[in-house]
């Protein structure tokens, strides 16, 4: 899964919609419906996807294109996914972590 995706830290929806092979309003619309899917919006609005809200679109594309599921029935496998650790907690905390001291690093120089 992950050698479709580029190795950065922010995705804009354009480039999020050519890694899935879909169009932005059906992006737009799946963040809607997964509410783990949580883009950082800029000061302009625009969204910024990062490497885990890619991959976890790659899987409900996968979901709903390949495995037939509907929106509902992909909810609730992701639900499922995640209570059996496949959720990727220690990505979002190195995450968090690289964020939180990029941002010290900021305040200090």
């Amino acid at each position: 899964m992950d050698s479709a995706i580029p190795d950065k830290v922010y995705f804009r929806i354009g480039e999020v919609s050519r890694i899935l092979g879909v169009e932005p309003y059906v992006v737009r619309y799946w963040e809607s419906e997964f509410k783990t899917i949580k883009p950082v919006r800029t000061g302009a609005d625009q969204r910024r996807y990062r490497k885990k809200d890619v991959e976890e679109l790659l899987l409900v594309k996968k979901l709903l294109y390949e495995e037939g599921f509907t929106i509902a029935g992909a909810r609730k496998r992701l639900g499922e996914l995640k209570k059996n650790g496949s959720g990727g907690n220690d990505l979002d905390r190195l995450i968090d972590i690289k964020k939180g001291l990029q941002e010290l690093r900021k305040m200090i120089d």
